[in-house]
């Protein structure tokens, strides 16, 4: 029944925000770099903290570092989908707030390095989900395929975190899908949404990984982290500022330039996740040969698809290529009336 309760609950908060953002105008309006083409309410992934807020105060504070953490790093992400913040001042606070996880996770007890890489590894694992909104679902969906394979784990095979919080999560990840799985989504996840689920996935991911000491659970993330290290690698060798904004990662050219449906794209990525996941568990004896034979095919097949489909990425020589043409087109058609 509390779950029941705590669904509707969700909900009531989801509605609710989207009169609040509609009233303030915290909107999503479409740009060059976008994949969609409607301005949409952006945010909707608040309700990701507003989740684990309900069982932070139902199930008695627990986890007190890791939701001080989450908060910090939510309170800055709402404010940069408000109004753009520093980037000066965005880092020092998800810093911050990756320090307070990692002390939730008693990771200062270990050797000083572990911290550094696990810093380096985070803020990856948090920007590359960040790039994700804008493809309608593929937060959602993607993220409750990791979600429900980590309740799998914690229930059936290692119990490592409070299954109320994951009930919780996937409650909460439910509500937005509901709302952004679809053709014309009712709203995005937002910087709210994105880094706060990531937050929240890292959080579960390294509890697990500290409690086994298999670092071969990160297989769980594989097929959006080969997409990101794989895109950014390429980028690079064409000496592009990696910092910049894009939409060159593979799900991207698959939705805007193959012009494949956003629930497609999005579907693809979730069943390849969960089938890998799937073979995780069949393969677990293995997992680290298991864990580099994916990563492998992985990069192969991102490749073939970069080598077919590159002359169709959004570069700044093919969108200069883009403009001229459309201009030309332009003066082309111009001339045509004028003749008329």
């Amino acid at each position: 029944m509390i779950y029941i309760v705590i669904l509707i609950l969700l909900v009531l908060a989801e509605l609710a925000y989207f009169k609040i953002a509609d009233r303030f105008s915290i909107i999503d309006k479409p740009n060059e770099r976008s994949s969609h083409t409607k301005v949409t309410i952006r945010g909707g992934g608040v309700i990701f903290y507003i989740g684990v807020l309900l069982y932070f105060f139902l199930e008695d504070f627990q986890y007190p570092w890791f939701f001080l953490g989450l908060t910090l790093m939510t309170l800055i992400s709402f404010a940069d989908d408000v109004k753009p913040q520093s980037k000066k001042l965005r880092l020092i606070i998800q810093f911050t707030a990756m320090a307070l996880m990692f002390y939730q996770w008693e990771l200062y007890s270990n050797l000083w390095y572990f911290t550094l890489i696990a810093f380096v590894v985070c803020t990856g694992i948090i920007n590359a989900f960040n790039f994700m909104d804008g493809i309608n679902g593929i937060v959602g969906v993607y993220s409750a395929v990791v979600v429900w394979t980590l309740w799998y784990i914690n229930v059936y095979q290692i119990p490592f975190v409070d299954e109320n919080m994951i009930y919780s999560v996937i409650t909460a990840l439910g509500v937005f899908v509901f709302f952004n799985f679809r053709t014309k989504a009712k709203c995005f996840a937002g910087d709210v949404g994105s880094i706060s689920i990531a937050f929240i996935i890292l959080f579960l991911l390294g509890l697990l990984i500290i409690k086994t000491d298999d670092f071969s659970y990160i297989t769980l993330l594989l097929v959006f982290g080969i997409d990101t290290v794989m895109t950014i690698v390429h980028r690079l060798i064409m000496r592009e500022n990696i910092f910049k904004p894009h939409r060159n990662h593979a799900f991207q050219i698959m939705a805007n330039e193959l012009q494949i449906p956003h629930v497609v794209v999005t579907s693809i990525y979730a069943c390849l996740q969960m089938g890998i996941n799937i073979g995780f568990f069949i393969f677990k004896p293995y997992s680290y040969w298991y864990m580099g034979i994916v990563i492998a095919i992985l990069s192969l097949c991102y490749l073939i698809f970069e080598k077919k489909y590159f002359k169709l990425r959004q570069t700044p020589r093919n969108i200069r290529r883009q403009e001229q043409r459309a201009k030309r087109q332009e003066v082309r058609s111009k001339s045509l009336e004028h003749r008329g």
